[in-house]
């Protein structure tokens, strides 16, 4: 019934509350919902570490190498699949010198990877780790291979976002140039005052991310989804012992709203962002495997999910935090859906001034927002989480055990937005 209703809305006027600015009947869009094709993106397996607190968490000692070479071995020992079929190897990263290619090579060998399987890095802020599986899938469509590996990692204790790089002093005299490098607490401040979201809103956004956070926790919804990482840990008097690390770090079930509004705001005095309504500086891999369909089916391997449409706009950079709200509806209609067709949005967490925004513009239901908690409460290791939200909602879907379809999305620095389309086959 689902797929009539996509087709008849295709065939009929657009109306007010449409997502849609193009030509309601297009070729392009019914190609997306069509069944199983044989040159199908689809997702194979996903799995991610924990997410540490930067500094003082579970991974203050490890470095990203270890990270992310745990996570790609893991994912291929999983289903069976030697490395050597990879065609490629693509790895978000932020921080690192060279957004990490050196690390990301040096992962690939530590994980016991042929020399033969090439690898290189993406950065693309905050949304690197998506946007690796956006180049996989691209390498896959163009026919130079049928299988990669799509990857995120950073390690914030190591690095910091701080320092821009080697920029022009010209920027000064360019408004949206200057706009660049604004710290992300002062877009989020300018979010909120320049679309009325309140504090009251912001603290209960981020209770709520908390609450289901832990719940998901206890109940042990992640643990599918995490591969343990075996390290090293130095206490504070200088002892190192071994861990094995498989719970996330940030996740704090005691979060109130009374406690929230104690914080002071972190950014402007005056201002509504804290650190408890705010992401968390955070350390972590992810790793999802993605392959195209005909090739998949051949070796046995399972489909997770399937790339049904992606897409990254621009936005002005003093209020980077509202890409999704643009992001998401470029990616629905590329895949001729609408809000009401998705059931689970996986929306980064960067601030909750710009996720509450981004959800009430496009009316999402709240309940359809990262039912397992985001990055307030788990963390956003920046390279690594838009492949590490890739696996989560992923798993959620095939939770609910029948055909759906999700969505993943972020603001990213500088001002864009990125979102991708997924649906799960269903069981």
């Amino acid at each position: 019934m689902k797929r009539v209703k996509v087709v008849f809305g295709h065939l009929s006027p657009p109306n007010k509350s449409s997502l849609h600015s193009s030509p309601s009947l297009t070729t392009s869009e019914c190609s997306t919902l069509s069944s199983a094709g044989a040159d199908d993106i689809v997702v194979v397996h996903g799995l991610r570490t924990a997410i540490g607190k930067a500094k003082r968490g579970s991974f203050k000692d490890t470095t990203p190498d270890e990270l992310l070479s745990t996570v790609m071995s893991a994912v291929l020992k999983d289903v069976g699949l030697p490395p050597g079929r990879l065609g490629d190897v693509c790895v978000g990263n932020v921080l690192q010198p060279g957004a990490g290619a050196l690390m990301a090579r040096v992962a690939q060998f530590l994980s016991g990877f042929p020399e033969s399987v090439p690898v290189y890095t993406v950065n693309r802020m905050c949304s690197s780790g998506l946007q690796a599986l956006f180049n996989i899938a691209g390498g896959i469509r163009n026919g130079s291979y049928d299988l990669g590996l799509a990857c995120g990692v950073e390690s914030m204790t190591l690095r910091s976002a701080g320092n821009p790089g080697d920029v022009s002093s010209r920027l000064m005299d360019v408004e949206k140039a200057r706009d660049c490098i604004i710290p992300m607490g002062i877009t989020s401040e300018n979010v909120a005052e320049r679309f009325g979201i309140s504090r009251d809103k912001q603290d209960a956004f981020a209770v709520n991310s908390q609450q289901k956070a832990s719940r998901a926790q206890q109940l042990g919804l992640f643990d599918q989804e995490i591969a343990p990482v075996l390290t090293k840990f130095v206490g504070e008097d200088g002892t190192e012992r071994s861990i094995t690390v498989t719970k996330d770090d940030g996740i704090r079930a005691s979060t109130t709203l009374e406690g929230l509004a104690k914080l002071r705001p972190a950014f402007k005095p005056d201002g509504s962002t804290t650190a408890g309504n705010a992401s968390q500086v955070s350390d972590g891999a992810a790793a999802v495997l993605v392959g195209r369909r005909s090739a998949v089916a051949a070796m046995g391997l399972p489909v997770l999910g399937v790339l049904r449409a992606s897409a990254v706009v621009g936005v002005p950079p003093d209020v980077m935090g509202i890409g999704p709200a643009y992001a998401i509806p470029a990616a629905l209609q590329q895949a001729g859906l609408t809000v009401s067709d998705i059931d689970v949005f996986e929306i980064n967490e960067a601030f909750a001034s710009q996720a509450v925004y981004c959800v009430e513009k496009l009316g999402i239901p709240f309940e359809k927002v990262n039912p397992n908690g985001g990055a307030i409460a788990l963390g956003h290791p920046l390279g690594c989480t838009g492949a590490r939200q890739v696996v989560t909602l992923l798993n959620e879907l095939k939770r609910r055990g029948r055909r759906a379809y999700g969505v993943v999305s972020m603001c990213i620095g500088t001002g864009m937005g990125a979102a991708a389309v997924f649906e799960y086959p269903g069981k």
